[in-house]
């Protein structure tokens, strides 16, 4: 049904606006289904998730993913964290793209000291959801404020926590409930439903077949692998053919299943990594065995 973006500097009362919104939402009259994603939802740490580029940037795909997973026309899905990069919070108005669902961003204005000083409350009373001095300091340095003008910061609500608080009656929560309740039909104009676009589609159903290619292809060489070498008993192997036109497994010693399972997933996670930001996984199984068998040669020679 929809997709709410929550975001604002460390310490500005994101996850109190998500608790009062999504109490709101299920007391509005349609009652719909809400859900709140956060580092919580995966139990982790904030300080630990936020450490360094490779952790935080581990942290935003993993609640993109789950965004990904959730996201339906049955269901409103909130997402409680920083979100505070654009190019991310681009990548989440494209998920609701993709779903077909409405979609908002609920911002927490607050000044630095108002923030610094709840950090600090916070870690005062040991709340786990304090952060670190240096952390703290670098997410404020580095936090991009929404920007109505943009269409991944629209509709855009504002909460001013420091000088209003938060409640569920809050002018900005109000405004999001009847933004995501209300019915729509040919003649609404102020509510805006995302509507994917052919490349969208074709991309998510691309990716998902080559996906399930590289996960079967992959599988089917490790298996031959095992089962040439089950039938050399021990003995030497100049070369594994895996059938016409594909390259054979180069193999100068015994390779043990367990290192072959580490080596395939190692493999799966590099291509889906990969895909990200260069073209997707291979669509066909050959392709995949080729993919691998040079992943495997490679690091068997180097191992």
């Amino acid at each position: 049904m929809a997709l709410v973006v929550i975001c604002g500097q460390p310490c500005s009362g994101k996850s109190m606006a998500a608790a009062c919104l999504a109490e709101a939402l299920q007391e509005a009259e349609s009652k719909p289904s809400v859900r709140i994603i956060n580092e919580s939802s995966f139990h982790l740490n904030r300080n630990q998730s936020y450490a360094d580029m490779p952790s935080e940037k581990n942290l935003r795909g993993v609640l993109r993913s789950e965004v990904d997973r959730s996201l339906s026309r049955d269901n409103i899905i909130i997402v409680d964290s920083l979100n505070s990069i654009k190019g991310y919070i681009y990548e989440l108005w494209c998920l609701a793209r993709a779903a077909g669902t409405r979609y908002c961003v609920v911002h927490c204005d607050v000044e630095e000291t108002y923030c610094r000083k709840w950090n600090e409350e916070r870690k005062e009373r040991l709340d786990s959801n304090y952060y670190d001095d240096k952390i703290f300091e670098d997410l404020v340095r580095r936090f991009e404020r929404p920007d109505s003008r943009n269409r991944w910061d629209s509709p855009l609500f504002e909460l001013w926590p420091s000088r209003d608080g938060i409640e569920k009656s809050s002018a900005a929560i109000v405004d999001a409930v009847t933004y995501l309740t209300k019915k729509v039909d040919s003649k609404t104009k102020d509510v805006k439903v995302l509507q994917p676009t052919i490349a969208t589609q074709s991309a998510r159903k691309t990716e998902a077949n080559s996906l399930y290619e590289l996960d079967r292809a992959t599988l089917e060489v490790m298996n031959m692998i095992v089962e040439a070498q089950s039938r050399a008993m021990g003995g030497p192997l100049n070369g594994i053919s895996l059938g016409p036109g594909l390259p054979s497994v180069d193999l100068s010693r015994s390779v043990g299943l367990p290192e072959l399972r580490r080596l395939r997933r190692t493999f799966i996670k590099l291509t889906g990594q990969s895909s990200l930001s260069g073209p997707p996984p291979p669509s066909d199984a050959d392709s995949a065995k080729r993919m691998f068998v040079d992943y495997l040669n490679r690091e068997l020679r180097n191992g």
